[in-house]
C-alpha cells in the first residue's frame, strides 16, 4: 500500500510515519509538508535515512503537485495531518489558519477525487465542537453540533465540513477522526508540555493562564496514530470517530508535574491573562471506536507524561535549535 501523509514532519504526523512504517514496512509513505516553522525535517530524517519515508516539500494547496504525486506514484490512502494548529497564532494571524485548514484541505480533496484514492483520512481536533462547562456531565459525541469559539476551531470546523461535503457531492471515500488534546515526543515547544519543560530547564517562568482550572483530556501520540491505523483498516467510509481518553487534567497540573519532574520550585508559576475565546473544557465521548473497532488507550496518562517530560529533558539536542522559531510569545 502506498500512502501520502501530510503534514508528516509535524508532531503526530511523524509520529504516525515512524508508526505506520514499524507495523507496516512493507508499504511505501510519502510525505508532503511545507516545512513551515513548525515542520522539522530532522524529526523524521531517520526515516529518510532508511527509505522508510519519501519527503515531498510542497504545501497542500498546490492541487496540482498533489494530484501529480498521486498518479505518478499512484497512492491509494491519504492521511492529512497538515493544519496550522497554533491557538495563540491564530488570534494574531486568523487567515493563514483558513488558507491552509479550509483551502488547503479543499485542494487536497479535490485532487482526491480527481485522481482517485481509496481511503481520504482527515485528522480533526475536539475543539469543533466549542466546549463545556467545568462542572457539566456532557460529553461530546459524534453528532454533536459543531460551535468552534476561536479561529484555529472555526477553521478546522470548516476543513471538516469541505471533506464531508466532497463525501456527500463527489463519493469521496472518506473517514475523519476527532481527537483530543496529544502529548508526546517531537511535539513542537510552543505546545504547553514543551514549552514548560524546555523553560522549566533553563529556570525560565511557566506562563498559566488565569483560568487555571480550565481541562483538556489528554491522549498519548501513539494511541491516536494506533486508532487511526484501526479507522483506515476497519473503520466504515463517510463516518466521523472521536477519539479520547477519558483522562482530564488541568494545566495547573501539567505546571505542577513538569516542575517536579524536572526538580524546579514551584516558584517558576506565573500567571498571564486568558487569550481572547479561551475554551474552558472539552471531553468526547469515544463509544463508537471503541464499540466498533475495539479500539482503547494502552498509555497511562501519569506514565506517559512522565515518560515526555523525561524524554524532552534528554532530547535538548532536537527542541533547543526550534526555540526562537514560533511567531508568538506566550504570556
Amino acid at each position: 500500500m502506498r500512502l501520502l501523509i501530510t503534514g508528516g514532519a509535524g508532531f503526530i504526523g511523524s509520529n504516525f510515519a515512524s508508526y505506520w512504517s514499524q507495523q507496516h514496512p512493507d508499504d511505501e509513505l510519502f510525505v508532503l509538508d511545507a516545512l513551515t516553522y513548525a515542520g522539522n525535517r530532522a524529526t523524521i530524517a531517520p526515516l529518510e535515512r532508511s527509505a522508510a519515508v519519501t519527503l515531498v516539500r510542497g504545501d497542500i494547496a498546490n492541487q496540482e503537485l498533489v494530484e501529480h504525486l498521486l498518479s505518478t506514484f499512484m497512492i491509494g490512502t491519504i492521511v492529512n495531518f497538515a493544519a496550522e494548529s497554533h491557538n495563540s497564532l491564530a488570534i494574531l494571524d486568523p487567515a493563514r489558519f483558513f488558507r491552509t485548514n479550509v483551502l488547503g484541505t479543499q485542494a487536497l480533496a479535490d485532487a482526491a477525487r480527481r485522481v482517485g484514492v481509496d481511503r481520504f483520512h482527515h485528522i480533526s481536533t475536539c475543539e469543533v465542537y466549542g466546549d463545556l462547562a467545568l462542572d457539566s456531565e456532557e460529553s461530546f459525541t459524534e453528532t454533536t453540533p459543531y460551535a468552534p469559539r476561536t479561529p484555529y476551531n472555526a477553521s478546522k470546523a470548516g476543513s471538516d465540513h469541505v471533506v464531508r461535503s466532497y463525501f456527500e457531492t463527489f463519493n469521496l471515500p472518506m473517514t475523519i477522526t476527532n481527537c483530543c488534546n496529544n502529548y508526546g515526543p517531537y511535539q513542537f515547544p510552543e505546545k504547553v508540555i514543551p514549552l514548560f519543560v524546555s523553560r522549566a530547564i533553563d529556570d525560565q517562568m511557566l506562563p498559566l493562564y488565569a483560568s487555571t482550572q480550565n481541562r483538556r483530556e489528554w491522549l498519548h501520540v501513539i494511541d491516536h496514530c494506533r486508532a487511526i491505523e484501526l479507522v483506515l483498516q476497519e473503520g466504515r467510509v463517510g463516518e466521523t470517530y472521536n477519539v479520547g481518553s477519558g483522562r482530564e487534567a488541568s494545566i495547573m497540573e501539567i505546571a505542577d508535574a513538569v516542575l517536579e519532574i524536572t526538580g524546579k520550585p514551584t516558584s517558576l508559576k506565573e500567571i498571564v491573562a486568558d487569550r481572547p475565546g479561551h475554551d474552558r473544557r472539552y471531553l468526547l465521548d469515544s463509544t463508537k471506536i471503541r464499540n466498533e473497532l475495539g479500539w482503547e488507550p494502552t498509555v497511562d496518562f501519569e506514565t506517559g507524561l512522565e515518560e515526555t517530560i523525561g524524554w524532552y529533558m534528554s532530547n535538548e539536542a532536537w527542541w533547543r535549535p526550534l526555540i526562537g522559531r514560533s511567531p508568538v510569545i506566550e504570556g
